[in-house]
């Protein structure tokens, strides 16, 4: 199994080129299956659970070819064909890998009628039900069963009608089942207390591209007249603001000067507000956003919250930088319970870190040391991997498959702007 070895203390400087975001690749991928025609993705991240949904769609009877891309070029351009569906089922072995695997049940629903698919397992940063996600089917037409593992739903007479729904709390993955099932539903949709994240509004935007019509856009209400059948088109994957921002963390807790290409300062807002706040410098330029920290880090106070508060997805990223800061800092997860796996093995590195429920205390340090560790999740890898950057001596992170499902060749963007990293094979 792969290791990331990293020698801490080089000061990162240079650009990094910002990929195709995986939450909305992954939410993209599925509206192929609302239309017969094709739909060209383009900045398509190479990340393994986007591998992962193409295979989920093969099964469903969706043809991918990649296109023009050499395997040493960043993003890719797929082309996804649905001309009919030959399966109406997801199976348990394909969804167990990925939750993102859910986001196929809207889709499969409008188009055919009718669709099977397994129950997501638990993951390691908490419980996230998917009742929403069967509330909001059920409020536009849709008859739920859950048997044997699975959710069958159907929409009597073979059409979903359409209707109402006000999220109780906001849910992503809700509102982009729903999104997705209401396009193509016999009447009018009104989701209410709806997500706003930036790859809500990504979906929305090649929605209509496709044909939808969708009002209130980046709005807590979303306003959808169904229509009888969707085209296919070509749409750009929108730059990923969580990679971004983990870059953004990289150059602070180093002291270094990147710049990241293609980020866009709008759909990240909260988080250049924090480093900012932690005496970091931000300068939006004319490629992207230009991180610079020439005088250390301030300790903060965050909450995570819903767009547009600061991402729970940053919370792991921060709190391995506030580990430099010169000062307390405190960290409250309000999304997700049990996301501070990530917590045991920064202590192995000689971080100060108390919790309390979901509030982490985190005090500065004069110095991390390298030692082996062991990722638990996608976002706790790369608190990991910052640490490495200024520990002293070596960092060897393990299960760095968690890494390849949300971040593009890593070690190759890290390597770019002067960190001492590389991947290692057990042989």
């Amino acid at each position: 199994m792969d290791r990331i070895l990293i020698r801490g203390g080089n000061r990162l400087s240079g650009k990094i080129a910002i990929s195709g975001a995986k939450n909305a690749a992954l939410t993209l991928m599925p509206c192929a299956l609302l239309t017969d025609e094709p739909l060209t993705l383009r900045n398509l991240p190479r990340l393994a659970d986007v591998d992962s949904f193409g295979h989920l769609l093969n099964e469903l009877g969706a043809s991918t070819a990649i296109e023009g891309t050499r395997p040493t070029d960043f993003g890719r351009v797929m082309t996804i064909r649905a001309g009919r569906l030959s399966s109406t089922v997801a199976p348990y072995d394909i969804v167990r890998k990925m939750r993102a695997s859910i986001l196929v049940l809207g889709p499969v629903l409008g188009r055919a009628g009718e669709a099977t698919v397994s129950l997501p397992g638990g993951c390691a940063i908490g419980n996230r039900p998917i009742d929403l996600h069967l509330k909001a089917l059920e409020a536009i037409g849709a008859e739920i069963e859950l048997a044997a593992g699975y959710v069958k739903a159907s929409a009597p007479g073979g059409r979903l009608k359409g209707g109402k729904y006000r999220f109780p709390v906001v849910s992503v993955g809700a509102t982009e089942n729903a999104l997705m099932a209401a396009v193509t539903a016999k009447g009018g949709t009104v989701l209410e207390n709806a997500a706003r994240e930036p790859e809500i509004v990504d979906l929305c935007n090649m929605l209509v591209a496709m044909g939808a019509s969708i009002h209130g856009i980046g709005t807590e209400t979303l306003e959808i007249e169904g229509r009888d059948r969707l085209h296919g088109a070509t749409y750009a994957v929108m730059p990923d603001r969580i990679e971004a921002g983990s870059y953004a963390c990289a150059a602070a807790i180093t002291g270094g000067d990147v710049e990241l290409v293609g980020a866009a300062a709008g759909d990240m807002r909260a988080t250049l507000d924090a480093l900012i706040e932690a005496g970091v410098t931000v300068e939006e330029t004319q490629d992207g956003i230009r991180i610079a920290a020439a005088n250390g880090i301030r300790p903060l106070t965050l909450n995570t919250a819903p767009f547009p508060g600061f991402a729970t997805d940053m919370q792991a990223q921060f709190m391995a930088m506030l580990c430099k800061a010169d000062g307390a800092s405190v960290l409250t997860e309000t999304i997700f319970e049990n996301r501070y796996m990530h917590v045991p093995e920064l202590a192995r590195m000689g971080a100060n870190i108390e919790v309390h429920g979901r509030t982490a205390v985190v005090r500065g340090v004069d110095k991390m040391v390298g030692a082996p560790v062991m990722a638990t999740d996608l976002r706790a890898s790369m608190s990991l991997i910052l640490a490495g950057l200024v520990a002293e001596g070596e960092t060897q992170v393990q299960r760095v498959y968690h890494l390849d499902r949300g971040y593009e060749r890593l070690e190759e963007k890290l390597q770019g702007v002067g960190a001492d990293i590389e991947r290692v094979g057990d042989g």
